[in-house]
Formats: C-alpha cells, sequence, structure tokens
C-alpha cells in the first residue's frame, strides 16, 4: 500500500459543543468541522438540505440579461436551438429546457456536436452544422461557449444572437454574447450592500460550484418566476421539482463537489430519480439493476457511463433521446443500445488500458518519470481520457493518453495536485498543436514525432515542480477512534452526511494497534477479496478488504485506515469495516 496519511487534528471542545447543540455524536461535529462548515447554523443546513433554501436565480450574474432575450423570443415566435455537449451534464441540461421550453411556449429544437468530427465545445464546424440543420436567429449555447470568442463573434456577423449558459472557465474578454451566464463571473460588487451580505453568509447562495445542469435548473426557475409574474398560461401550476431527476443524474455525472446548492439539488433528485416518471430512464435503471432508492454510487457507475458511452463513441443523440421518450418501445430499444454502447466502451478501454500499460511498463522509472505520456495510433479518442484517469490511478503520476486522428495525435491528460497541467502545456507549447484545459485536465493535439520530446519536457517540469510525497496518493482521515466507539447509532448518524461525493467525502477513519482476533479468510473469484476480524481486545469487528489480492497480510499490531459502515443481514444488523489502508503499529505507539 502506497498512501500517504493525514489525520485531521480533533477538535475537541468544538466537536462536544456542536454535539450538544445539534444532538449529534461528536464524530459527527468533527466531520462536518473537517468538511469545513464552520458554523453550527451553517452545519443544521448542511444535515437537512431544502429546496427552500436554494438562492433566487437572478443573482446569478447575467440570469437577468437571459431571461430578457428568450422571453423577446417568446413573445416574437423567434424560435431557438439549444447547442448542448455530448457527456451527461450537456445532455441533461438539454433535455430539461426543451421540456421546459416545451411547456411555457417556446419554439425550441436542439443540436448535439459529434465528439470525433466536430469537437469539443461550441466549434465552428458544429456550430456551421448545427445552423444547416436549424436556421435559427438565437441559439443558447449549454455546457459550453465561455471561451467561443471566434465562433460566436461569427455568429454576431450572421445576424445570430448566442445567450451563454455554462460553468467553465471564462475568457478574458468574455464573448460577444446577448448573455455569459457563468457563476466563475465575479459580479457581486453590482449587487445591493444587503444582498452582498447574505450572499456571503449562506453558502446556499454560491453558485461557483454548479455544473451545466444545475444552472439549468436555475435558468428555468428564472423563467417560471419571470412567466408567472407575467401571468402566463401554465406557469402558475409548472412544478420545477420533477426535473431534479436529471439535476442530480447531470450534477453527480460531472463530479461536482456536492456541497453547497449542489448538495441540496442532489438530495432532493436523488428522491425524484427513485420514482421518475421518465420512461427512459425508468428502463435504464431497470437494465441496470438500480435499487429503488438511488444513491449517488449508483447514478455515477450505473447510470451515467450508460448515458455517456454513446456520446464516447458516436453521439450522445441517443441519450437525448432516451430521456426524452414518451413511448415504452422506444425506451426499451434506447436503453438496451445505451447498454449495447457502454459494453462496447468498455472492451475498448480495457484494451488500450491493457496496451498502454504493456508500454509504460517496459520502461517505467519511478524514479525520473514523474509524468507518464503514452499514445498509439489506433487509440479510440473517446476513451482516452478515461484511460488516463485509470493510469493515474495505478502508478499516480499525472497522465496524458492519445491517439491517432490523421496527421495529428489528440489526447486527454490527468494531473494530481501540485503540478498545474495546464500551465505545463504552456510550456510546451512549441511542441504543440493545440492544448487546453485547467490545473487537473487537459487536452493537446500533438505530431506524433513530437510526442517523445513533448513526454521528455513535462517530465523536467515534473521534477522541477514536485517532491517524492507528492507522488504518493493522500489519503485524508476524518479522526482516530477506537473502535468500541463505533456503535450501530454512532454510525448510522454518521449517514446524515449523505449524498457523499466530490469535496463531501465518505468518512474515513484510523484506528491504532489493532490486531486479527481470528485467521483471515480469502473470498470471491481468484481469491482476491479478504475477510478479516479485527479488534484490540475484544471479539473483532468484521473487516473486509476488497481487491487485496495477493498483498501481505498484517502479521502484528496494526493501524487499520477504513470506512464504516453497517451490514444488515437475515435480519440482523452489525458494525463492518471497509478496509482502505494499512501500515504496521509504530513501536512504542
Amino acid at each position: 500500500m502506497k498512501y500517504l496519511w493525514s489525520i485531521a487534528p480533533f477538535q475537541r471542545e468544538v466537536a462536544k459543543d456542536w454535539a450538544q447543540r445539534l444532538n449529534i455524536p461528536p464524530l459527527l461535529a468533527q466531520c462536518l468541522l473537517n468538511r469545513g462548515v464552520q458554523q453550527p447554523g451553517v452545519a443544521h443546513d448542511f444535515l437537512q438540505p431544502r429546496l427552500k433554501h436554494l438562492a433566487d436565480p437572478f443573482l446569478i450574474p447575467n440570469m437577468s440579461a437571459a431571461v430578457d432575450r428568450l422571453f423577446q423570443a417568446r413573445e416574437k415566435r423567434e424560435p431557438l436551438v439549444i447547442f448542448g455537449d455530448y457527456d451527461v451534464d450537456g445532455v441533461t441540461s438539454t433535455a430539461l429546457l426543451l421540456e421546459v421550453f416545451k411547456c411555457l411556449g417556446w419554439t425550441a429544437t436542439s443540436y448535439l456536436p459529434h465528439r470525433l468530427e466536430e469537437g469539443y465545445g461550441l466549434s465552428r464546424d458544429g456550430v456551421e452544422n448545427c445552423l444547416r440543420k436549424h436556421p435559427v436567429t438565437l441559439l443558447l449555447a449549454v455546457d459550453c461557449g465561455s471561451t467561443a470568442l471566434d465562433t460566436i463573434t461569427w455568429l454576431k456577423e450572421r445576424g445570430v444572437d448566442v445567450v451563454v449558459l455554462d460553468h467553465h472557465q471564462v475568457s478574458h474578454p468574455l464573448p460577444p454574447a446577448v448573455a455569459v451566464v457563468n457563476p466563475q463571473i465575479r459580479k457581486h460588487s453590482q449587487l445591493p450592500e444587503s444582498t452582498q451580505a447574505r450572499n456571503d453568509m449562506s453558502p446556499a447562495a454560491q453558485f461557483s460550484e454548479l455544473c451545466s445542469v444545475g444552472l439549468a435548473f436555475k435558468l428555468a426557475h428564472a423563467l417560471v418566476k419571470r412567466a408567472r409574474e407575467s401571468h402566463l398560461a401554465g406557469a402558475e401550476d409548472f412544478d420545477l421539482r420533477p426535473l431534479l431527476d436529471l439535476v442530480a443524474l447531470g450534477t453527480i455525472a460531472d463530479i461536482v463537489p456536492l456541497t453547497g446548492e449542489n448538495r441540496i439539488l442532489v438530495s432532493a433528485g436523488l428522491t425524484w430519480l427513485g420514482t421518475t416518471r421518465r420512461l427512459g430512464l425508468t428502463a435504464l435503471k431497470q437494465l441496470a439493476q438500480c435499487p429503488a432508492v438511488m444513491g449517488v454510487r449508483d447514478v455515477a457507475y450505473q447510470l451515467a457511463p450508460r448515458l455517456n458511452a454513446s456520446g464516447r463513441l458516436e453521439t450522445a443523440e441517443d441519450s437525448l433521446r432516451l430521456i426524452l421518450a414518451t413511448a415504452l418501445p422506444e425506451a426499451l430499444g434506447l436503453a438496451e443500445s445505451l447498454d449495447r454502447h457502454n459494453r462496447d466502451r468498455q472492451d475498448i478501454e480495457r484494451r488500450i488500458l491493457e496496451e498502454a500499460l504493456v508500454s509504460i511498463l517496459a520502461r517505467f522509472d519511478p524514479a525520473k518519470d514523474f509524468v507518464i505520456v503514452v499514445g498509439q495510433e489506433s487509440w479510440h479518442l473517446g476513451v482516452v481520457g478515461v484511460v488516463a484517469a485509470r493510469v493515474l490511478q495505478r502508478f499516480y503520476r499525472p497522465t496524458i493518453v492519445v491517439g491517432g486522428d490523421g496527421q495529428y495525435w489528440r489526447g486527454s491528460g490527468r494531473s494530481i495536485p501540485g503540478f498545474d497541467l495546464a500551465a505545463a502545456l504552456r510550456q510546451c507549447s512549441d511542441l504543440l498543436v493545440r492544448h487546453g484545459g485547467h490545473a487537473m485536465a487537459a487536452g493537446v493535439t500533438l505530431y506524433p514525432e513530437k510526442l517523445d520530446a513533448f513526454r521528455e519536457r513535462l517530465n523536467q517540469l515534473a521534477r522541477e515542480a514536485l517532491e517524492g510525497d507528492q507522488l504518493r496518493p493522500p489519503l485524508r482521515l476524518d479522526a482516530e477512534v477506537a473502535l468500541a466507539e463505533l456503535s450501530l447509532e454512532c454510525i448510522s448518524a454518521l449517514d446524515q452526511l449523505e449524498p457523499v461525493g466530490q469535496a463531501n467525502p465518505p468518512v474515513q477513519l484510523c484506528a491504532r494497534g489493532v490486531i486479527q482476533q481470528r485467521p483471515a479468510r480469502r473470498l470471491g473469484g481468484g481469491q482476491q477479496h479478504v475477510k478479516m476480524w479485527v479488534g484490540n481486545h475484544n471479539e473483532g469487528i468484521e473487516t473486509l478488504w476488497w481487491g487485496a489480492g495477493d498483498s501481505p497480510l498484517p502479521s502484528g499490531p496494526f493501524d487499520l485506515a477504513f470506512t464504516p459502515q453497517i451490514n444488515e443481514y437475515n435480519g440482523r444488523r452489525s458494525v463492518q469495516l471497509k478496509l482502505i489502508d494499512w501500515q504496521d503499529t509504530a513501536p512504542g505507539s
């Protein structure tokens, strides 16, 4: 095991005070403090997320201008096209807005670009193809467009107004759109002083972590508010809540922080997703064997990959059609098609990963290779980003994987804290045709003959920027505990942190000096998993080590890093631990 442990300092007095005020266990109070919750009142709202805590959508920069232009189109019966993106965030955003526009009297259609033929974002090729199919004078760019200065200038010159609804980094200057609705634009200084104070004090009033489907929901909320003020037919009875199933889907799939407004939207959205009336999602849930009560993992590992698969390999149109399906035969057929696409994607990804690992291991030197760059002409561009993430997970090194695309090779990179990938690519610009992205993820285009020089340059930069410990994956633990503290009641209380995910991780704890109370057992096909019973001086708590493989087992006292959970079997509930890592207990501890 190679994790670098970091145990949060236990704020005993504060945790004890919060526990009394909020009627929660001190361990839960400590976990809230670890997640940046600094006030008991905020902690109360965090533990009980409510839709009524959502902030006014018109506080988002340029929302009012966007709503004005959209209502102008409605009044003039001017058709508009939603130009979306091919990932789950883009598809769910597009579906949500199509539904709202249809119900409230707009004439709207949509266009999703082809990943391989038209590239990422609001590309010139994608826009030209879109307008040939939908000749409109108003385009709503969703999940893209914040840096599309040239494309939006070109559209403006041709009499096409653009509204951008996006959460990615913005360009300076902004594109010449009618409105760029993006929380990355800081305009709080233009708000009334009382609003600024309220906005700063309330976590629910911070929008910067919303993804595009969250912004689409905020736009829908703003449209409904304006429609009700204007007494439009159907607006008073329009219920926004059934849209939350799509918000939960896109938000979880886009791996944005599950804090602030995202926590509220996903918490409610998972409930709506569990009982969704959308035929396509119901069919997909059944095919993926999702439980009746949906959780973050069910979305992340069952629904999102299937909805993403068609966009990775071809076009995301089938995913959009599935969400909007109104006939059961169509829904079932599309769900089965997406499942086949996902199996194909898994096969392609598995093959490329195996080939990449063979290539890497043939020359990998951990003392010198601080960055991994690998490529092959036959590798599918739709999955190289996923493969890069898998390689990073295996080696914990910044990783770039590229595949063939005619005379150029294109690919994606993933990084680790401490190495700004976008900044590094700027220092390699003389070796690249194109590049872009941010600190933790980026894309590149280069000539294949430049690959070796590119790898060497990146490694030089990484060796200057990174130290040895930064190449060990961090393991952040919430607290050191005695196993005797872990009662069923205590662990049940930790469930109040749900939904867990990015920026609100599952609880991870450490117990010192434990021993195996009885012989371990190997489980599963190939004996890849291990069941142990660990404790100090008691009978031991059942502990599962998934994917242990042939790793050695502890033979003496050891420190255990784990996630606590409750096992339910034959009507009996018991404490169970999920092993994350272990290390020998230091002498004298």
